[in-house]
Order: C-alpha cells, then sequence, then structure tokens
C-alpha cells in the first residue's frame, strides 16, 4: 500500500547568458594615493580624489584611456607605492575576485625579460583561476639627448627574438600612448573583434604632442613603421587626411602564429569565457554522454554563444556584421578518449579585414558615345 505524493522541481537547463567582461581593464602603475588599494573607475570618477592631486603616469594613462573610452567606459586601478610590483597588485586583484581582460601596466620597460615576464603572468593566471587575460605594456618615449636612429635601436633591442604571445608593447611616443589604445579597446561602441587601426571609430582623442629627437626632427611615419615591423603598437597618421589613428595591435608572438593581432586573441578569449562556464555545469552530468541525441544536444548548447557572436544586424540598407561568421555543421566536434574524458574541438572564424587597400585607375579612351 502507498500514499499519493506529488512534488514539483524547478529544472536549471542553464539557459541564461555569461556575465561579459570584455573591456573591462586592470591599470597598474605608481600613485601617490590609495597605494596597495584596487580603485574601481568610471566615467563619473573623480581621478584626482581617487588617483592623487600630483600628476602620475598611472592617472595620465587611466584619462587618456577614460577620454578615448565612450560613455560606458570603466576599469580597476590599482596603484603601487615604491615598495609595490605589478605582479602583487595583478595577483591581488585575482585573489579578490576580480575578472578583467587586460592588464595595463604603466611603468615603462626597458627589456625583453620584463615582458616575458608579464607573458608568465598572464599563463598563470589561467592556469591557476582559468581566467584569459593579456597584457598592455609601455616602453620609454625618445630622450631629448636620442636621435631617433638611436632610439630605434634601442627599441627594437627590447623585442628582438622575443616569444611572449599575451603582451602588447606601447612606445609611449607622446607620454600617453598606452592610455590612448587601452581606451580605443574598451570603448563599448567598437566590436572587440574590430582593429584599432579601424578608421571609422574616429581619430585618436587627447594624444600628446608630437616628440622630436635631439636634432629637433619630429617623429617620421618611418620610425613609426620601423617600430611597426619590431612588433611594438604605434600610432599613424595619413597623409591629407586629417586625425591621428591606430595601427594594428600586434601582440609577441610568433610568425605564421593566428594572434599576431590582438582582434584575434579577444576573440579567442571570449569564446573560451563563454564555453567555459557550460562545461563545468556538464561535470559528471550523465545528459552528456556518447549516444547521438546527447552527442547532438551538447554541440547546439556549446554553439548558443557562437551564434550570439555571430549576430549581425542590418540598418538604413548597411549590414553591421557580428564578431564571428554563424558557425556551422562540423565546427563544434566532440571526442570521447573514454568513458569520462571528454575533449571538444570549437573553430569560429573571423571576418576578412582590409587593412591594405589598392585602387587601380585605367582611361577610358575609346570613341564610343
Amino acid at each position: 500500500m502507498a500514499l499519493g505524493k506529488v512534488s514539483v522541481n524547478n529544472l536549471n537547463l542553464g539557459q541564461g547568458g555569461v556575465t561579459e567582461i570584455e573591456r573591462y581593464f586592470l591599470f597598474i602603475g605608481a600613485g601617490p594615493k590609495n597605494a596597495g588599494k584596487l580603485i574601481p573607475l568610471n566615467t563619473d570618477s573623480d581621478l584626482d580624489a581617487q588617483l592623487g592631486i600630483p600628476d602620475s603616469d598611472l592617472k595620465t594613462q587611466v584619462k587618456s584611456a577614460r577620454l578615448n573610452g565612450g560613455d560606458r567606459w570603466s576599469c580597476l586601478a590599482a596603484p603601487i607605492g615604491a615598495d609595490g610590483t605589478w605582479a602583487i597588485a595583478l595577483e591581488t586583484a585575482q585573489q579578490q575576485g576580480y575578472s578583467i581582460e587586460a592588464a595595463v601596466i604603466t611603468t615603462p620597460v626597458n627589456s625583453g625579460t620584463e615582458l616575458s615576464a608579464m607573458h608568465d603572468a598572464a599563463v598563470e593566471l589561467n592556469s591557476t583561476y582559468g581566467r584569459r587575460v593579456f597584457v598592455m605594456a609601455a616602453s620609454a618615449g625618445i630622450a631629448a639627448a636620442k636621435t631617433w636612429s638611436d632610439y630605434l635601436v634601442e627599441q627594437k633591442a627590447i623585442t628582438k627574438d622575443l616569444l611572449a604571445p599575451r603582451v602588447l608593447v606601447v612606445p609611449q611616443l607622446h607620454g600617453n600612448d598606452l592610455g590612448v589604445l587601452a581606451g580605443r579597446l574598451a570603448n563599448a561602441a567598437v566590436s572587440i573583434a574590430d582593429s584599432p587601426m579601424r578608421v571609422a571609430s574616429g581619430s585618436l582623442l587627447g594624444l600628446g604632442p608630437v616628440p622630436t629627437d635631439s636634432e629637433n626632427i619630429p617623429l617620421p611615419s618611418a620610425i613609426r613603421a620601423e617600430l611597426d615591423n619590431a612588433r611594438f603598437s604605434v600610432s599613424q597618421t595619413y597623409p591629407d587626411y586629417p586625425g591621428v589613428y591606430w595601427g594594428d595591435g600586434n601582440m609577441l608572438d610568433a610568425p605564421a602564429s593566428d594572434f599576431q593581432v590582438v582582434e584575434y586573441l579577444r576573440l579567442a578569449d571570449k569564446a573560451a569565457r563563454q564555453v567555459r562556464p557550460l562545461l563545468i555545469r556538464r561535470v559528471a552530468d550523465r545528459r552528456l554522454n556518447n549516444s547521438p541525441n546527447s552527442m547532438a544536444a551538447a554541440v547546439s548548447a556549446l554553439m548558443a554563444p557562437l551564434r550570439a557572436m555571430a549576430k549581425s544586424a542590418t540598418f538604413a540598407g548597411q549590414v553591421f556584421p557580428g564578431e564571428i561568421l554563424a558557425p556551422k555543421d562540423g565546427d563544434i566536434v566532440l571526442v570521447w578518449l573514454s568513458k569520462t574524458k571528454v575533449e571538444v574541438y570549437i573553430k569560429i572564424t573571423p571576418l576578412n579585414c582590409p587593412k591594405d587597400l589598392t585602387a587601380n585607375i585605367a582611361l577610358d579612351l575609346s570613341n564610343d558615345d
């Protein structure tokens, strides 16, 4: 014999969104106030109150980032004192649960060893916390006693033979280049799939004065080009076209790598952040098994964030593309290595993007009316 029983349970099917951390950067640098603390900032923040009234490189870069970051800009600042280091500030932010897309370290580096240490720290964050971060570093601008040739030799020695795929380095030619680029990359009006080179994003705002060398020669375009070839990220101009723009966001990756520019790394990292919680939810869940229906359901679920990244819009006859091409059959593959271990292979495809355009013009000298 038995008594009747009725229960109603809420089933969590894991269909909600994943919090996006893209465009949220951590600025680390020497500051006269709040050393050792983590200071959230946005467009309304009083930088003098939060970072100190005296000028500092940290405040200069944050101010430039805010100017270029748009109306939704926000960041986390970590002033460090004389006895502090960027590594301690970065680790402290992680221990306190702050998820960031990039760490912006304002103290200029002098050697490739320092950049290599920054890359190692970024890799370690992924290993320890499962958080994907890239680093924006600075190198010094030109000293008053140096010629442009001297400066170029000095800078090229920093990145020579260096492999640091999660590091982007910016020469402080105008004094605030690093902050300007950080703001441009954090602007919510621009897709993370867009290169900072994109002219349609507008010219750079608040870039410092044009530097000159010991012979009073203004920054030549040839020096910018050589710095770009050495994998630095620099501003650029177009003759007879107003405004100052940016070049590629060069990562210190190897030739022929897939991640030589920042927009490709950002896309892969975003996809990874979106997929990771979906995989965590499926740990020891027998609904994911090697039956055809289960495999198809898992592939469909993992494709959902990729479809969202690929979503485009059409307005006024123009198509505003998504971050990637829409995923198709075969872009996600599940492989069972054993009864309890699964590997997932995911392919994302960025859209083509023109960075080198050439027009060929011919005359039509025919006599046709």
